[in-house]
């Protein structure tokens, strides 16, 4: 992960391919499944659900991302090492200010029981409800302000999960290839078979991180309330396209009190 320029925004960039760029915005949204995939001129870019809801989440606007390879590494299948990384490397803040995505009037998107919502709202907030027929997990629901630090927190911990039974038919599709016990909570039929659970609720958690990572695809930080239930990838970047296609949903605003207020503020460097 590299810094950039004010305005550039989230950059994938392939150093195997001559350096060839991906930008993190809708238009490039390639396929949804069980991730979400980025491709601009045949070049991909899979599984950045994660890396982008880091980046919101610590308030990063604009960096370089260099891969050796199609694929964002899982690592231990949360985004916990993406922030550890951005923490480490520290962050700046830069001297224009950040522009959001104001969104103005409600938006709703159903597929049978699949449900978003995207409605105004002064900050960003999100909203998750989730129902699997597991002993562990049935219903659940999440939710969270992106203010204050509560995405390290409540957040950025909770891992990807995946059922046992499933996994061969999976694999078969060509799926998960990379998983593992230690990037992926794997639920036997009545139990977990490597826990513990990082939060009880850890599931539903996790959802609302994918979730953040895939509206980072608007190009900008939204302000707006987002509810969801039981959405999943496709519909999470089906209502973004959606709404940058009607430019009555919503509109780029800058806000100078809310500029940095959301960032953590204890790991930010401020510009000479």
């Amino acid at each position: 992960m590299l810094p950039a320029a004010p305005g550039t925004g989230i950059v994938f960039r392939r150093t195997d391919l001559d350096n060839f760029e991906v930008e993190a915005i809708s238009r490039n949204v390639a396929r949804v499944s069980y991730a979400t995939s980025l491709m601009k001129k045949g070049v991909l870019i899979s599984t950045t659900e994660h890396l982008l809801s880091a980046f919101i989440g610590m308030g990063v606007d604009n960096a370089i991302v260099e891969l050796d390879n199609l694929e964002v590494p899982i690592l231990d299948g949360s985004a916990k090492p993406f922030i550890e990384m951005l923490t480490s490397a520290g962050l700046r803040q830069q001297r224009r200010k950040r522009v959001y995505l104001k969104i103005l009037r409600p938006y709703e998107l159903q597929e049978g029981d699949k449900f978003i919502g995207v409605y105004p709202a002064e900050r960003y907030s999100v909203s998750y409800a989730i129902d699997f027929p597991h002993p562990l997990i049935g219903s659940e629901r999440f939710q969270v302000e992106l203010s204050n630090g509560s995405y390290v927190t409540d957040i950025a911990s909770a891992r990807t999960f995946g059922f046992l039974e499933q996994e061969r038919a999976m694999l078969n599709m060509g799926l998960i290839r990379g998983a593992s016990r230690e990037n992926c909570v794997v639920l036997t039929r009545d139990g977990i078979d490597n826990p513990p659970l990082r939060y009880p609720d850890e599931f539903v958690r996790h959802k609302v991180l994918d979730l953040i990572g895939d509206l980072a695809l608007f190009g900008k930080r939204i302000l707006g309330y987002v509810k969801a239930d039981r959405a999943g990838h496709a519909l999470h970047t089906a209502i973004v396209s959606r709404i940058l296609r009607d430019q009555s949903y919503a509109e780029e605003i800058t806000l100078d009190e809310a500029a940095v207020a959301d960032w953590p503020i204890e790991h930010l460097a401020v510009a000479d």
